[in-house]
């Protein structure tokens, strides 16, 4: 997606995939505008232009998680979702909140590496073929053999010439050597993989140890990347894996690519963009205001906010790629607000937040449109699975209605949890078929407006049992 959208297209874009919420989505879009506008402006004039940071208010379930993503998906930018909550109490110890600085980076280091692979997929794919053809018609053992013990004496034949103070004579030859009818069956079986031939073979191929890459989180926390320090030390750990030719080719890509790219620039870039194009998106922050209340969790809630407060200012923070200004990064703060209000925020960390918008609870006519309107509504999710049991489940209007006056009704009655009623409904309301469709082969089936009564009407109408069942 282009990053110069107006904000009318990109409520355009956000109304393909939320329902309702004109003010918020509005909102969003001259945040994310304003941005664009910024890197127009001098270099002086842009230090001075600080993000117009958010604070969405509503109930869960309203849209305000999937805005913030969605915004961030229209623009390819950095997006990172964080629970204030995780930074309290129990959930404090171990993590500090600069790590959500991290993990936005990380995501623009996704980006940029997915961006530049593809720059370079030409030559990586060739080279992906090539190990893919040597695998699949290797060298013999004994010849193998033969090759190590020549690349051995060649290795101390160079060390002799390196003393003398000579320079190596086969520096750059290769010593490997690959008989003539190895060489004949590896152009044959290239030729078939050109043409598309090999695709469901299977083929066995060595790749980095995804493990490894998860090891030193802690350290990681902190901006430190140990493995990056061993590399020279320790050798990847490697696993094996036999998977058909066309995965084979993927992850081979990936390994070629990595090696084309040049990953100072790479990193650099994904630095820049996750400070200028960055959002992080802070969910719960109502949680971590004081509840007016000297008890220990609220000092820790307090602690919190103080602890925030610097990123959200702006502030430099450490990462394995290197040093972060988050003074230009977007912050979205979001939370229901029901025990408390954004007054109760300490007032500097709502100074940070000059921009409040109010999310409006669901109605009737708002669910009969996300049950119906967007790509991948919930009724075309249900129709497209059940319909994998060859079973044609179609839904009338006034079953959706009435599906929709339900799930109204029961956030309304008990607590309000929005469009995710609609899931816990939809559930409850296809359990049988879901359940029985493999085995009866019914056909087709037609959800009416009595067929909703009959199976969820009576629950519904009894609080008691709506609460514990819908």
């Amino acid at each position: 997606m282009q990053d110069n959208l107006t904000p009318q297209e990109i409520v355009q874009e956000l109304d393909q995939f939320v329902i309702g919420q004109k003010s918020a989505k509005r909102a969003v879009a001259v945040a994310l505008r304003n941005r664009y506008r910024r890197l127009q402006l001098s270099g002086d004039m842009q230090e001075d232009i600080t993000p117009k940071n958010l604070l969405m208010i509503g109930p869960t379930g309203v849209g305000k998680t999937e805005i913030a993503r969605r915004l961030a998906k229209i623009v390819n930018a950095p997006f990172v979702k964080v629970e204030a909550t995780k930074f309290t109490e129990v959930g404090y110890v171990g993590r500090d909140v600069e790590s959500m600085v991290r993990d936005l980076v990380e995501n623009a280091v996704h980006i940029e590496e997915e961006n530049s692979f593809k720059d370079v997929r030409a030559e990586a794919s060739k080279n992906a073929d090539r190990r893919i053809v040597e695998l699949l018609v290797p060298v013999p053992t004994d010849t193998q053999n033969k090759n190590n013990a020549a690349d051995i004496q060649n290795m101390m034949n160079m060390l002799n010439q390196l003393q003398q103070g000579r320079t190596p004579d086969n520096l750059n030859q290769s010593s490997q050597k690959v008989p003539d009818d190895i060489k004949e069956k590896r152009m044959n079986v290239a030729s078939k993989l050109a043409k598309g031939l090999l695709e469901n073979d299977m083929v066995t191929i060595e790749m980095d140890d995804p493990k490894q890459n998860n090891s030193g989180n802690m350290m990681n926390q902190m901006g430190i990347d140990l493995g990056e320090s061993l590399n020279g030390l320790m050798p990847k750990k490697k696993i094996t894996r036999t998977v058909a030719v066309r995965e084979a080719r993927e992850i081979l890509i990936r390994e070629e690519s990595d090696k084309l790219v040049n990953h100072g620039d790479l990193y650099h870039a994904a630095i820049q963009r996750a400070e200028n194009t960055g959002i992080i998106f802070i969910d719960e922050i109502d949680k971590i205001t004081g509840s007016g209340q000297n008890s220990s969790s609220d000092v820790s809630r307090q602690g919190v906010q103080r602890d925030i407060l610097p990123i959200v200012e702006g502030s430099q923070v450490s990462t394995k790629y290197g040093l972060v200004d988050t003074s230009h990064i977007l912050f979205i703060g979001s939370g229901a607000f029901h025990e408390s209000k954004p007054s109760d925020l300490i007032a500097e960390l709502q100074g940070r937040f000059p921009i409040r918008v109010e999310l409006n609870d669901l109605t009737k006519e708002d669910f009969v449109k996300i049950l119906t309107e967007p790509k991948n509504a919930l009724v075309k999710q249900y129709i497209a699975l059940i319909g994998t049991d060859n079973v044609k489940i179609t839904f009338t209007i006034e079953a959706i209605e009435r599906i929709a006056a339900i799930a109204e009704q029961v956030n309304h009655e008990t607590e309000n949890i929005g469009a995710r009623r609609l899931h816990t409904i939809l559930e409850h309301l296809l359990e049988d078929i879901l359940f029985e469709g493999p085995s009866m082969e019914m056909g087709e089936v037609t959800i009416t407006e009595k067929y909703v009564d009959d199976k969820i009407g009576s629950i519904a109408q009894n609080k008691d049992l709506s609460e514990f069942i819908l």
